[in-house]
């Protein structure tokens, strides 16, 4: 049983609380269990233990065996000397501070179900750990756990915002613009489109915002996409010529036209549309972050994103090829993909950057109005008979998988907790 379990039953308090002694046979109340630290240190800080007739204030260490405290070096870092108990599965051997003092230490004893509960968690090998009995865990329980996660998902997502942020010295544009950018590219073109915003700085689009011709050649040259010699399309050639004059204009450097994916792509989401549409938001937008931060309505916000490529690809998918007449709208998947990945990380980390709750709170409801994604890991928990009857809760639900089921952090997990523990103890 790994170190982990027996900080989750410190934690929760699941050990036997009337038969605690010390190996030297003093009577132990755990007072508060501490508060558990996530850096280096020791396990729990801030404990408050009685051990005979003294009340301890200070920190609490838990190891497997008494003498990992030896093998983690623990004796001689100073960091270990506010230890007032060590407790252990096994004692092995009695373990002092850097200063020499004695550490009192604690075996503990805990209800056996705990461990078979967890040990059948460990050894599943269904899609979740708890699939045979998700059906017993209270629907209440699994909303009440949705929020946590949601914020939780979108902390994750703002932290790259904010390093970024960090690097473009406070440029909300810029860096909006960056991750827009890449989540046009949705994930099979992510990172092209990335690359392409990092070599062509939002301020040199917006020199060229009122002319949509100049704005496709300077994203579509940067792109490496005009490098082809396609006779007989005159709008290429055109293209092509321009993106020589600006090329030389602003020294630009173009990124490699192997990094776009076409294979698999529907020819709706193929780069060459994405970057038309790209070059039209880029035309018909005008302080497009700052507007976004002043709109409160779903609608209102659809309409700053409702962008159609030029003429040429209503007729095209990719350069020289012709296909039947369908105008390139930027459709409503296309947009609540952008809504989720990247407006609503903005709105959230911008609320939190200017103490603007209710950005973070708006954030939130945006996501309770957008409908739920329809992808694996939603189908999945559709199966389990999960109820998804949002953005909100997809985007709860992707988390949970991502970051608890699947790296089996079930002690972590509210619903582990519960399943471990005595709501779901062996019958």
């Amino acid at each position: 049983m790994n170190e982990a379990f027996l900080q989750f039953i410190w934690k929760h308090r699941l050990f036997r609380a009337g038969n605690l002694k010390t190996e030297d046979g003093e009577v132990v109340e755990v007072v508060h269990p501490g508060q558990p630290n996530t850096d280096a240190g020791p396990d729990f800080f801030n404990a408050r233990v009685k051990i005979g007739e003294t009340t301890w204030a200070g920190n609490v260490e838990i190891h497997q065996k008494a003498s990992d405290w030896y093998l983690h070096q623990h004796e001689k870092d100073a960091a270990y000397d506010n230890v007032v108990l060590h407790v252990v599965r096994e004692n092995n051997v009695e373990v002092k501070t850097s200063a020499g003092e004695e550490v009192p230490s604690l075996v503990l004893q805990y209800p056996s179900y705990l461990e078979e509960n967890y040990q059948k968690l460990l050894k599943s090998d269904r899609w979740i750990a708890c699939a045979d009995r998700f059906h017993e865990i209270d629907s209440m329980a699994l909303q009440i756990w949705f929020h946590g996660l949601m914020v939780e998902r979108l902390q994750q997502k703002t932290r790259a915002i904010v390093d970024q942020l960090t690097l473009n010295k406070n440029d909300w544009n810029e860096t909006f613009y960056l991750f827009l950018a890449r989540n046009f590219g949705l994930k099979t073109n992510a990172l092209p489109f990335e690359l392409l915003a990092r070599a062509l700085p939002v301020q040199t689009l917006a020199k060229h915002k009122n002319d949509l011709f100049q704005l496709e050649a300077l994203l579509f040259g940067n792109a490496g996409l005009l490098n082809e010699q396609l006779l007989g399309d005159d709008y290429f050639l055109a293209l092509q010529k321009e993106y020589g004059f600006l090329y030389k204009k602003y020294r630009l450097k173009p990124i490699e036209a192997h990094l776009w994916k076409f294979l698999r792509l529907r020819p709706v989401n193929f780069p060459t549309v994405r970057l038309a549409q790209f070059a039209a938001l880029v035309h018909h937008s005008s302080a497009l972050f700052s507007n976004l931060v002043e709109k409160d309505n779903l609608h209102e916000i659809r309409e700053l994103f409702r962008v159609q490529a030029s003429g040429y690809w209503d007729t095209h998918y990719r350069f020289n090829k012709e296909s039947g007449n369908r105008p390139k709208l930027l459709g409503d998947a296309a947009f609540q993909n952008i809504l989720i990945n990247t407006v609503v990380p903005f709105l959230f980390v911008y609320g939190e950057y200017h103490n603007r709750q209710y950005l973070k709170d708006r954030a939130l409801q945006f996501l309770e109005k957008l409908p739920a994604e329809s992808n694996s890991i939603i189908s999945n928990w559709k199966e389990l008979g999960v109820s998804v009857r949002s953005a909100f809760d997809s985007q709860a639900l992707i988390q949970l998988k991502n970051g608890y089921c699947t790296p089996k952090r079930c002690l972590q997990c509210h619903l582990g907790v519960k399943l471990v523990n005595h709501a779901f103890e062996q019958k």
